[in-house]
């Protein structure tokens, strides 16, 4: 498991739960940590993709050694230092996020890969539902909407674009679609337009080399054409880390299209405001 984080007070509390832990962007980390900015690279993009910085270092220095020794059994995974893995499916996200604290959290988290993985081929986060609205979210983040289209918000009509387009910008995720391969174009089209919910976080968890760099083939692609029509003067957290957004959207409708998936509960814990010792 590769814990990616953005400072290296992490360090003690990965090295116990035998994680490896990973440094993102411009952060100081000792020689413990492996680091995004080494290697082939785009750490400097840290800002706006997110995880997907570590992504592309696992793809170019990683993922081939794997690949030339077909080591396809040994699950790998990737967490963060604010969402992490359940240790069972017993206890539903939205549950775990009020019951964990920094006095349980040790029992909480998962060690070890589990039986119920055996046959599925990646694991994601458990689905984030976006057709719940509350009257007060429609009306302070979706009242341009409302006021264009009074029906947008009737529960039927609430999807993954309406979410990402109240959210991130109205027409973003149209213009990202238009620049996919025509493979991908028309069904994760139909994808973000009829389906009410994703998978959370951009972090999963996979035994096939094969499979992992088949994904990173298709989202690097598609990102790297949305970098030259969205550049990177970009401003506000919803805007800045677009590129990451769009992939979380992606990562769900990709592996659902490509493989067999077991979805798994993710619960937050900030552990850089919540110190823990486990």
């Amino acid at each position: 498991m590769f814990c990616l984080c953005l400072n290296d007070h992490h360090l003690d509390n990965l090295k116990a739960i035998n994680y490896t832990p990973v440094g993102l962007g411009k952060g100081f980390f000792n020689d413990e940590w492996l680091k995004d900015n080494t290697g082939k690279n785009i750490s400097e993009k840290n800002s706006y993709y997110g995880e997907y910085t570590f992504y592309y270092w696992i793809w170019k220095n990683y993922l081939y050694i794997k690949k030339e020794n077909e080591i396809n059994d040994l699950w790998i995974g990737f967490s963060g230092y604010r969402y992490h893995w359940a240790d069972n499916n017993q206890t539903k996200s939205d549950d775990l996020n009020r019951i964990v604290n920094k006095d349980n959290f040790s029992k909480y988290i998962l060690r070890n890969a589990k039986p119920e993985w055996e046959n599925y081929d990646v694991v994601l986060g458990e689905k984030l539902n976006v057709d719940e609205w509350k009257l007060s979210k429609i009306l302070k983040k979706g009242y341009k909407k409302l006021i264009k289209n009074p029906f947008a918000f009737k529960r039927e009509n609430q999807n993954i674009k309406l979410h990402f387009d109240v959210f991130h910008g109205d027409g973003i995720l149209d213009k990202a679609i238009d620049l996919l391969d025509n493979d991908n174009r028309q069904d994760f089209d139909d994808f973000v337009k009829n389906e009410k919910s994703f998978n959370r976080e951009n972090l999963f968890i996979c035994k096939s080399p094969e499979l992992m760099d088949s994904y990173f083939n298709s989202v690097f692609d598609w990102l790297y054409k949305c970098e030259k029509l969205f550049g990177f003067n970009l401003k506000g957290y919803a805007k800045t880390r677009i590129y990451a957004f769009l992939a979380e959207r992606y990562i769900s409708y990709w592996f659902q299209k490509n493989a067999k998936v077991l979805e798994w509960p993710l619960f937050f814990f900030d552990t850089h405001k919540n110190r823990i010792k486990l």
